[in-house]
């Protein structure tokens, strides 16, 4: 018996995939708890068209994702901390004032957890931050902190 799986199952296979298993299994357990449906005509069919739906929106998410790293390429966050005597620093800079700082100035809202700090902000300075706005692209930008 030829089934579609609809959710990911360790020993048979993957959401979509179109699996041969014992009539047994297939009906008493796959169909039945709604872990799969019969390959037939019209399932097989439905299939294809929600692969094309989801490669569709994979490449619009891709294609955001690259236009915003375009947009944001040449441009500078700019931020301040403050210091003390020696030009030492009261705590860092954080990737969540960092977020918070590029809506502001730009009015891009960037989730705080897609940005990435090699060492923390201490001091004033120029710094790079990695951002990654999809999987398959990543973004540097430049940090600008002043002497507050």
């Amino acid at each position: 018996m030829e089934v579609i799986l609809l959710e990911d199952i360790k020993s048979l296979g993957k959401k979509g995939d179109k699996v041969t298993v014992k009539e047994g299994y297939g009906r008493n357990f796959l169909i039945k708890n709604k872990k799969a449906v019969l390959a037939n005509a019209k399932n097989l069919n439905d299939l294809k068209l929600s692969k094309q739906h989801e490669e569709k929106l994979a490449k619009e998410k891709l294609e955001a994702a690259e236009a915003l790293r375009d947009e944001l390429v040449d441009k500078k966050i700019l931020m301040s901390i403050k210091t003390g005597s020696g030009g030492r620093s009261f705590g860092a800079i954080s990737t969540k004032e960092i977020a918070s700082e590029l809506k502001k100035q730009y009015g891009k809202d960037i989730d705080k957890k897609k940005m990435s700090l090699k060492d923390p902000i201490k001091a004033p300075g120029v710094y790079d931050i990695k951002i990654k706005l999809h999987p398959e692209v990543t973004l540097v930008m430049k940090v600008d902190v002043k002497e507050a």
